[in-house]
């Protein structure tokens, strides 16, 4: 095939395709913009970011939302559907390690209160969890109607009701006493 025929079927192709927008973070592809299963509207991409811990890469965290949003007050306000995604770059997590860092995070950004009137649904969020490996991802979509869904490695595991629950776990990457500040500060589009 000739080369310029080639690059043009490519442009041809890409002119095709131009609303499916994304970005490429340490090797990961983090689209744009996605509809989530369930709901019409779609959300934007926040701010993405890397987890470490110890110095070790673990994930690619992004947050999707309705409208833009520098604060966690700003997203919690939000009664629109939410994504936060989780795509693993590290060998191996073990279960064990997600639901300590799940319940780490919880119990760091919540007071007692509002830690037993989620304990039942906490427990039911931590039995979804099985160990992941680089590559694997794990999606956690907020549908104001059904609540917070759970996928991991492209199935469904369940769904967490109420919207005090998804606040919850917001809180885990954006609270006072996130997982980790700079991921933080990227999902929030800090520096923009």
């Amino acid at each position: 095939m000739d080369k310029k025929l080639y690059i043009s079927i490519i442009c041809f192709i890409l002119c095709l395709t131009g609303s499916v927008q994304a970005l490429e973070f340490k090797g990961t592809v983090v689209p744009d913009e996605v509809v989530l299963e369930g709901s019409a509207q779609p959300v934007k991409l926040n701010g993405v970011g890397m987890r470490t811990k110890f110095f070790f890469d673990i994930y690619v965290g992004a947050l999707y939302l309705k409208t833009p949003a520098a604060t966690i007050a700003d997203v919690l306000s939000q009664e629109s559907p939410k994504r936060v995604l989780m795509h693993f770059v590290y060998d191996e997590v073990p279960v064990e390690k997600l639901v300590a860092g799940w319940n780490e995070g919880f119990e760091e950004n919540q007071n007692d209160e509002q830690l037993v009137a989620l304990a039942d649904r906490i427990r039911t969020f931590n039995q979804m969890f099985v160990s992941v490996h680089a590559g694997d991802e794990i999606l956690l979509d907020y549908l104001p109607d059904q609540g917070t869904r759970v996928s991991i490695k492209g199935e469904v595991k369940g769904v967490i009701a109420g919207k005090d629950f998804n606040d919850a776990l917001l809180r885990i990457w954006l609270g006072d006493e996130p997982a980790d500040e700079a991921l933080k500060e990227a999902m929030l589009n800090a520096d923009n």
